[in-house]
């Protein structure tokens, strides 16, 4: 029963099977066939296409250039046909695929020749043209690196070819032939034409490095303004995708890189080449910055071609793009200076030229000043170091840069100077002395700051008459003269203190002659002058006379001797609002001291009268003598001109005895009052202290019950309290 049922389930199941395989293998059969029908079909279109397109070619190569892209879109279009499946073997199209391999490579070779012909001749439609060409076929990207490598190739072999010692020192090797192994150097007499050969070849690269930059730049316009007639996309959007950076850019980076590392390779290799550039780094310099402003200028001038020949609807876009279209010459990168990239290459022999250059101003100075030496340079001496400052910066004038290194170095070299001349200095006490005739030290002080002064005065010249000399560098040179300047200042001080101590003691020796006489007869004094009047006159004449006359630097003498004219005045005003008693006929020849004061301190300045506010009080002061102590406290002079403590002090000499100055109260001497007032300038303090003396006045008439106070003491608290309240 059992194998009844299985082999009825055997039966159904063989009967099933037949319905289902023999469909199955049908199907299977059937669906090859379709797939190979339709391979066929398609191999059958694409042979159709090749056909039709290879034959479309031919007639387009026969066209020329005008029909080169047409020819490249056709074999673009045949390169697709071509994509992905297996055309050898088919006998229809088998020379239809070898004319199609020749023609793509003739295409590509027409398009490379139209694209250097364009570029070398800058002409924006070849270029154009052979991009569209390379576009279409789809190798724009490759064949724009191939191209900018090619031009970094040639540029690296012009470099070293420029650098090569070998052909520089060709001329002299064809007379003298070297062994082997024997380094290629130039001989003693052919220096000079080795030097002229290296700089001649060194602005044909210039050249070439110029030339190559502006067809490259060339190159980027059209490709940023180029865009494809169908699909409208710029030709620069291909090549700087993926983040890549821009030809230009790519271009110079490498450019720059090849100059630093063959300049460094030659030069390590030569030592004449190492010496030529060191020695004459201005000269190169020179060269890099007219290379640098070739560049820039060949910029502006293809930016402003493009703009004015572009079509309306581009010129909008090239505006909106202007940004991205300006190359790295004309853009403000704060990521990448390419003038700096450019300049790296020259930083090892910029170091050694201005080492050298410091040694060249150094050595005439360690020269005329030798140790143990005791005199300062001599004309000559100083002519040949201002020669050599002004040569070092006319030499440097090529680059602002340069110019502003050098002019540290000469600043370096004016402090050096100084340096020099101040341990010629004497400090000792015969060069301070005002007694006797002028010692051996005063004299060497005296040229020494002449010779500070004719350094001063030359370099200064030198600097006024560079022209586009930058303003840093100026200022660098011209704060290195302000020490020389100081340094002159500091080496007649002492002088200047002995004379001021010196002309102070004359004046306070006033206070030992009679001012209480009264008027004589004939209403004159009986001597034009004071006694000390004329030891002030006599001293002074002496002093210019004997010390002052012997300095150079007449402008700087009386610099500082006018501020010891306005020193001595304002001392004989003090002393003189001082004295007590004080008579008519001590009016009167005290006038005539005011007059002859002039005279006095004429020969320590220009002119009295450019003395200013000092020469004011001397003039103002005179008439208060005759006036009356209520004139006084009115006079317009006071406060504006005349200090209020001054006349406070001078009102004293009016009031009777009791009343004290404030150096009598202080039972101070007239010297040590004199120093408290240089002590303290201030008016507020000398008020205070005239104050204290108005009080304790005061003070002793309430003592004695006195029953009325002098009358010039009301004038004085009203001018007190006047001062005070214009101190507030």
């Amino acid at each position: 029963m059992m194998q009844t049922r299985i082999g009825a389930l055997q039966s159904t199941v063989d009967r099933i099977r037949v319905k289902i395989v023999d469909p199955y293998n049908k199907i299977v059969s059937r669906t090859a066939q379709l797939a190979k029908l339709q391979a066929a079909c398609d191999l059958l279109r694409r042979i159709i296409r090749i056909l039709y397109l290879s034959k479309r070619l031919q007639g387009q190569l026969q066209g020329g250039s005008r029909e080169i892209t047409k020819a490249a879109q056709s074999l673009n279009e045949l390169d697709y046909l071509s994509q992905g499946i297996d055309l050898s073997g088919i006998e229809v199209i088998e020379n239809e695929l070898l004319f199609i391999a020749r023609a793509r490579l003739e295409v590509e070779n027409q398009a490379k020749r139209l694209l250097e012909q364009g570029v070398e001749t800058q002409n924006p439609t070849q270029v154009g043209t052979a991009l569209q060409v390379f576009h279409n076929l789809g190798t724009l990207k490759d064949t724009i690196a191939n191209v900018v490598d090619g031009y970094c190739t040639i540029l690296e072999e012009n470099i070293k070819n420029a650098l090569d010692i070998k052909v520089l020192t060709q001329p002299s090797q064809s007379i003298t032939r070297g062994g082997p192994g024997r380094a290629a150097m130039p001989t003693p007499g052919n220096t000079a034409a080795f030097r002229a050969a290296l700089w001649t070849n060194m602005e044909k690269l210039m050249d070439q490095i110029c030339a190559a930059c502006g067809q490259v730049q060339h190159l980027q316009k059209v490709l940023t303004k180029k865009r494809d007639p169908v699909s409208h996309v710029c030709f620069i959007e291909e090549i700087v995708k993926d983040r890549q950076s821009d030809i230009l850019y790519k271009f110079w980076t490498a450019a720059t890189q090849t100059l630093s590392s063959q300049f460094q390779s030659a030069t390590d290799s030569s030592m004449f080449l190492k010496q030529a550039f060191e020695g004459e780094y201005p000269k190169l310099l020179r060269l890099y910055n007219d290379l640098w402003k070739r560049l820039q200028q060949y910029s502006q001038n293809i930016q402003r071609n493009f703009n004015t020949s572009g079509t309306t609807d581009l010129f909008a876009e090239l505006q909106q793009m202007e940004e991205d279209t300006q190359d790295i010459f004309m853009q403000k990168n704060q990521d990448y200076d390419p003038e700096k990239a450019l300049k790296d290459s020259l930083q090892q022999y910029e170091a050694a030229y201005l080492s050298k250059s410091l040694s060249r101003l150094f050595d005439p100075i360690n020269l005329v000043f030798p140790p143990g030496g005791r005199n300062p340079p001599s004309s000559d001496e100083l002519d040949s170091i201002i020669k050599t400052i002004a040569s070092e910066l006319n030499v440097a004038a090529v680059d602002p840069d340069l110019s502003l290194a050098v002019a540290k170095n000469v600043a370096k070299t004016i402090q050096l100077y100084s340096v020099k001349s101040e341990q010629l200095l004497s400090t000792q006490g015969d060069a301070s002395q005002v007694i006797g005739p002028l010692t051996e030290a005063q004299r060497r002080n005296v040229a020494v700051v002449n010779s500070l002064y004719k350094l001063h005065q030359s370099v200064l010249k030198v600097i006024t008459n560079q022209s586009s000399f930058p303003a840093t560098a100026e200022q660098t040179v011209t704060t290195a003269l302000k020490a020389v300047h100081d340094l002159m200042g500091s080496a007649v001080q002492p002088l200047l203190s002995s004379v001021g101590d010196s002309v102070e003691a004359i004046i306070i020796t006033m206070h030992q002659e009679d001012f209480s006489g009264s008027l004589s007869s004939s209403g004159k004094p009986d001597v034009p002058c004071s006694l000390y009047m004329k030891e002030l006159q006599g001293f002074i004449a002496r002093v210019m006379s004997d010390y002052f006359r012997h300095f150079e630097c007449f402008d700087f003498v009386f610099d500082n001797t006018e501020a010891m004219a306005q020193r001595a005045i304002e001392l004989f005003i003090r002393n003189a609002s001082l004295i007590r008693p004080l008579g008519e006929g001590g009016k009167m020849r005290l006038a005539a001291d005011f007059a002859q004061m002039e005279l006095a301190v004429a020969p320590l300045c220009r002119r009295v009268s450019d003395l200013g506010k000092s020469y004011r009080q001397l003039r103002s002061f005179r008439p208060l003598l005759f006036q009356t102590s209520e004139h006084i406290a009115s006079s317009p002079a006071l406060g504006e001109v005349i200090p209020f403590s001054v006349i406070l002090q001078f009102l004293f000499t009016r009031a009777p005895p009791e009343l004290k100055s404030p150096f009598q109260r202080a039972e101070w001497s007239i010297a040590r009052y004199s120093q408290w007032l240089d002590d303290h300038p201030s008016e507020k303090d000398r008020l205070a202290l005239i104050r204290g003396a108005l009080e304790a006045y005061v003070q002793s008439v309430r003592t004695r019950e006195g029953k009325e106070f002098a009358p010039v003491y009301p004038i004085m608290v009203q001018l007190l309290q006047k001062a005070m309240s214009t101190l507030q």
